[in-house]
């Protein structure tokens, strides 16, 4: 049984219960610690940022994380920001869903299983995002990852897992998503064939979008986001424990004799935490046509132009339609934001046949989308009365305002790709009558 504290980016205080009092009182770096432990910042922003956007934790641990052997390059498998692989694809894109592989031919654990999708912008740079899909069959032992990059937003869609962090540990099941924030250590375990999606930031981390005319109430409420408590393991690994970095793109793997996971007590405001997409509360039109789909955004990644997202979050939860003289899908769209969406479970409502569970699309900036011919003439005649929309379903979105480059992976070798995609739209016909 996990314990959590709760709200989005509160200054949390946490120490394991077996240490009472090894947070120190009333200073960060006193000249001994407590229960003889070292004192680490970890920084998620530059010192001088504002107040409101400044994020630091204090870590009190057994060893400080410097103390490794040399990082050597490891073999990044599918993971790339190499975003010229092959010539770009300006076509509604559709993905059946990703394979898992089968335990006793190829075990990969959640490093190994990463692959990169699409994405843009390059993380030297401190600008862009990618896209990579997980699967993998096996837990990670005795390695941990962390991001030099950005942050991940995770978004498991077949089985759970347990992610022990520096700060805790966290369960995340599908239906769920947790976010790790730039620098923070983690390994994963799973428990059997296990994949789902992540949304990686450079240069900005995941806020609650601003609410506007709505109010101080709706969408994800700061109250919902769960992050661990302080939980440590005092354990030599004599065989060797490997530290995985992401850095610049590619991995690379340390060497050292103890267990990461030595954080006896911490605090701070820079955490990883979790969420569970049922808690969203929905906004929507009661009178007639489409409230924009920003609507549904969870979390927000805001670059530097005002109101323009590098990524948002948003999802298409269970909800009512009630709209008049409203034709209630997703209208037919062109748009300067890149769409990449994805589905956790259920049939989403647009596309009900070849849009599936662990599957995705990709609908590139300025390429034209909207429902499939069948879903425009059944919803042009449909009796327009009070509905649940979505039931037993989650879609969601990652957007954003970067055109996204495609990987070979994703357009090849993944071999997922629907090369009929484009045969959904076909049968629209004209009913023009002048």
């Amino acid at each position: 049984f996990l314990q959590y504290m709760s709200g989005f980016g509160n200054e949390h205080v946490s120490e394991d219960p077996r240490c009472s009092g090894a947070l120190p009182e009333g200073q960060n770096n006193p000249q001994v610690c407590p229960y003889g432990l070292y004192a680490e910042q970890l920084s998620g922003s530059a010192f001088t940022c504002p107040r409101p956007t400044n994020k630091r934790s204090w870590l009190y641990r057994i060893l400080p994380s410097v103390r490794h052997k040399p990082f050597k390059h490891l073999e990044e498998g599918h993971l790339t920001h190499n975003w010229d692989e092959v010539e770009p694809d300006p076509n509604q894109l559709r993905w059946k869903p990703f394979e898992i592989p089968k335990a006793p031919q190829n075990k990969l654990d959640f490093v190994s299983g990463l692959h990169t999708l699409c994405g843009a912008g390059e993380p030297r740079g401190r600008n862009g995002i990618a896209v990579h899909i997980f699967v993998c069959n096996t837990s990670m032992l005795d390695r941990c990852l962390y991001n030099s990059d950005g942050d991940f937003l995770i978004v498991p869609q077949q089985g759970k897992l347990l992610i022990t962090t520096e700060f805790g540990k966290m369960l995340v099941e599908p239906n769920e998503i947790c976010v790790i924030q730039q620098g923070m250590r983690f390994s994963v375990e799973v428990f059997g064939e296990t994949r789902g999606y992540i949304l990686e930031v450079y240069g900005a981390h995941f806020e609650l979008p601003d609410l506007g005319p709505i109010g101080a109430n709706g969408l994800a409420n700061p109250r919902d986001f769960l992050v661990p408590v302080a939980w440590y393991e005092d354990r030599q690994v004599l065989g060797g424990y490997t530290v995985i970095s992401k850095y610049q793109g590619k991995l690379f793997a340390a060497q050292q004799d103890f267990s990461p996971f030595n954080v006896v007590a911490w605090h701070g405001n820079y955490t990883p935490y979790k969420y569970h997409l049922e808690k969203f509360m929905v906004i929507n039109s009661v009178a007639f046509d489409h409230a924009d789909p920003s609507i549904f955004t969870v979390l927000t990644a805001k670059s530097t132009r005002p109101g323009v997202a590098l990524a948002d979050f948003v999802i298409f939860p269970p909800r009512w339609g009630v709209a008049n003289n409203t034709f209630r899908p997703p209208y037919y769209h062109r748009n300067c934001m890149s769409e990449f969406m994805g589905l956790i479970k259920g049939h989403y409502e647009a596309k009900e046949e070849g849009f599936q569970p662990g599957g995705a699309s990709l609908h590139s900036m300025m390429t034209p989308h909207g429902p499939d011919a069948d879903c425009f003439e059944k919803a042009s005649k449909a009796k327009l009365e009070p509905e649940r929309v979505a039931e037993g379903t989650m879609a969601f979105m990652f957007e954003s305002s970067l055109s996204l480059a495609v990987t070979k992976w994703g357009l090849q070798t993944s071999n997922r790709l629907d090369k009929n995609y484009y045969k959904c739209w076909e049968p629209l016909k004209s009913h023009f009558n002048p």
